[in-house]
C-alpha cells in the first residue's frame, strides 16, 4: 500500500506503507535535543568569537570529554556563527555534532546531529547513516541523562528541512 504524509510545512513525503505507524519511515529518528543547564556559561570573549547571544564551547568541550570513553572519536572543534561543530571521526560520510546555547534564558541549549537523518540522499544514491548516527545519538542521550545538572532533555526529529 502506497501512503502519503504531510509533516510540518506541507512537505509531501511518499512511503510504503508496510512500517506500522503512519508516521514512521525509515527516515525518522530524533536527532535534535534540547536540555537546560547552568553548566556551560559562555567563556569570556566567546560571544564575539560566533555572534552576540550564542555560545557552547563548554558544551561542546564537555561532550567531547564524556563521548571519548563511549568510543567517539572527534576532530577539532570549529566555532560556527550559530555554537560549535564538532567532526566526528567517520569514514564514508561526515558525521558531527552541533551544539550551542538557544536565544531565551541562559541556560538553554540545543545539539543537533550532521546528517540530521540517518538516510543521506545524494545524487544518484542513499547512503544509510542508522548505525552511526544511531551510535552518538544512544551515546549523547545517555551522556545528558547521566548528569542531574542537566534538566528538561526534550528529544524530537528533526524539521522538515533538515
Amino acid at each position: 500500500m502506497l501512503g502519503v504524509i504531510w509533516s510540518g510545512v506541507g512537505h509531501l513525503a511518499w512511503r510504503f506503507g508496510v512500517l506500522g505507524h503512519p508516521h514512521t519511515s525509515v527516515d525518522e529518528m530524533k536527532t535534535q535535543v534540547e536540555f537546560r543547564s547552568n553548566k556551560f556559561p559562555p567563556y569570556e570573549g566567546e560571544e564575539e568569537q560566533i555572534n552576540p547571544g550564542l555560545w557552547g564551547k563548554r558544551l561542546a568541550e564537555y561532550l567531547v570529554e564524556k563521548l571519548a570513553p563511549m568510543g567517539i572519536e572527534v576532530e577539532p572543534m570549529i566555532a560556527e556563527d550559530w555554537g560549535w561543530y564538532v567532526p566526528i571521526k567517520n569514514e564514508g560520510f561526515r558525521l558531527a555534532l552541533c551544539c550551542g546555547h538557544q536565544d531565551g534564558d541562559d541556560d538553554e541549549f540545543l545539539c543537533f546531529t550532521e546528517p540530521s537523518r540517518p538516510i543521506i540522499r545524494k545524487l544518484f544514491k542513499k547512503i544509510d547513516a542508522t548505525e552511526q548516527l544511531g551510535r552518538l545519538v544512544a551515546a549523547l542521550e545517555k551522556v545528558l541523562s547521566s548528569d542531574p545538572e542537566i534538566t528538561n532533555v526534550e528529544w524530537e526529529e528533526p524539521g522538515p528541512n533538515s
